[in-house]
């Protein structure tokens, strides 16, 4: 298409230039031949008063050799017979020669020449050899007619006119080059974005899934970048979203199997518990090796999560801690809710907040030794209620690493989606995510559910903190990606499978 765009703007502008340049070269040739037969008509028409005076032949000789082109030999003066020693009035002028015809100065033109001038009556020009003759006629009295004649070289004719020609050469010559030059960087401006556009298909039908084209160029070209880059998004969005509810899917079985590994676990030592155990450990394993499958590819977009029409967050707490009290009770743990008595209206699904609490919950039993307390607070304020969720266990390593997905605590069967589901949910109504110390001397992760009903994602950075004072106890306990599922709208809470 570029080098298209170049040939058809040469050839265009080739055109012109010869449309103009041509022309202008012959009138300039005609004006410096009109130039030199104009100068060499002043020159002749000199000579007109001292014919019109006297036809003698010194007189006359004086009165040419007075002219600026007698030295070079150019000026003539043809006095027919009969016409020679009469003056203009009539008058005799006495004298050698008087009635022979008078010549003076080199003579170029035939006779035919001079009697055609003479009977025509005016001026013309003759083609001579190295030049042209000017022909003046002068009527001298008695019918009698003199004629100029006036030498004029080629030289002077084409005078200034190569020099002319040059420059109206080289002007269309830098036209052409201005023209090409022009259409070339046109021609690039418009090629580049169709190149990057072809380029970034190429990449995304490869497989490279961040191909985007810059929205650069032409209208045309920027219109087709845009609905490009929003059909790349589109891809990319349709496989996270496949990538997640795999992930999700897999991930909702964590809550039965840790129940099953715990009631396993009590089952004492004989061979069937022996077995039960084996095929649990195989049964987390598998679901483990799922949920790593699906996250292998990291999701380069992610989208909102879907609508909820809200739910009472006191009224789920209770319900999940209905379960989770039984697990609690059998393990020796103490269990202290606070808060759960009022209403606290959150704008959440029902089945996302419960998928929530089930991840945090289940951090709590699969990361702490039996026995360890925990608590679950609800503090309903003007703009947000807040979930906290504390134990008394060793802590975390690292907090930053237990909201960030498939980090986990990096045990086996971890596969970190647990806090990771919390976060998408307090990010969905504009809260965030904390992870610090807490008063029963572990780990406290404090959720911020905002009010406003919002519902946004943060493309730029994770809707999470990270408590500073946390880093500073060496906590043993790691980020666990537990059990509850992660973008549930419309699915069973995971205490529920």
């Amino acid at each position: 298409m570029r080098w298209a765009l170049v040939k058809v703007c040469l050839a265009v502008t080739a055109m012109v230039v010869v449309a103009f340049a041509v022309p202008l070269g012959l009138v300039v040739k005609e004006m410096a031949r009109d130039r030199a037969f104009s100068n060499a008509e002043r020159q002749a028409a000199t000579l007109g008063p001292a014919l019109a005076i006297t036809t003698d032949r010194r007189p006359l000789q004086r009165a040419v050799a007075s002219t600026e082109l007698w030295a070079e030999g150019r000026m003539a003066v043809h006095v027919p017979a009969g016409g020679a020693g009469s003056g203009g009035t009539g008058a005799r002028q006495d004298g050698p020669g008087d009635g022979a015809a008078v010549e003076i100065g080199k003579r170029r033109v035939t006779d035919a020449d001079l009697a055609t001038v003479t009977r025509m009556g005016r001026a013309s020009i003759s083609s001579v050899p190295g030049g042209y003759a000017l022909l003046q006629p002068t009527a001298i009295g008695s019918g009698q007619v003199a004629v100029v004649e006036v030498f004029v070289p080629d030289s002077e004719v084409t005078n200034g006119v190569t020099t002319a020609w040059a420059v109206l050469a080289v002007v269309g010559l830098a036209l052409i080059v201005g023209a090409v030059a022009v259409a070339d960087r046109l021609g690039t401006r418009m090629v580049r974005p169709a190149e990057e556009l072809a380029g970034a298909a190429h990449d995304l039908g490869e497989g490279r899934l961040a191909a985007r084209v810059p929205e650069r160029g032409p209208a045309e070209l920027r219109a087709a970048a845009v609905a490009f880059n929003c059909m790349a998004d589109q891809v990319v969005q349709l496989l996270a979203n496949e990538r997640e509810l795999a992930a999700d899917l897999s991930h909702r079985l964590r809550t039965p199997l840790t129940v099953l590994r715990l009631n396993a676990a009590s089952l004492g030592d004989s061979a069937a518990a022996d077995q039960t155990r084996t095929a649990v450990a195989r049964l987390e394993g598998e679901v483990d090796r799922i949920i790593r499958t699906a996250r292998e590819q990291k999701p380069q977009t992610q989208g909102p999560l879907g609508a909820g029409s809200g739910c009472d967050a006191s009224e789920v707490i209770r319900e999940r801690m209905g379960f989770w009290s039984a697990l609690a009770e059998d393990e020796g743990r103490r269990v202290r809710t606070a808060g759960v008595e009022r209403p606290a209206r959150v704008p959440v699904a029902r089945p996302e907040l419960a998928a929530a609490l089930d991840a945090m919950l289940g951090n709590v039993f699969r990361h702490t030794a039996e026995g360890t307390a925990f608590s679950v607070d609800v503090h309903n304020g003007e703009d947000a209620v807040i979930v906290l969720v504390s134990d008394a266990g060793p802590g975390i390593e690292d907090p930053g690493a237990a909201l960030r997905r498939g980090h986990g605590d990096g045990r086996p069967g971890s596969t970190g989606l647990g806090l990771d589901i919390v976060r998408r949910v307090a990010e969905s109504t504009g809260g965030d995510v904390r992870i610090g110390p807490s008063v029963l001397g572990g780990t406290e992760v404090r959720v911020r559910l905002g009010l406003d009903g919002r519902r946004r994602l943060l493309p730029g950075g994770r809707g999470h903190r990270v408590a500073r004072r946390g880093r500073g106890r060496g906590r043993g306990r790691k980020a666990a990606g537990a059990t509850g599922g992660r973008k549930a709208g419309g699915m069973r809470p995971a205490g529920d499978l």
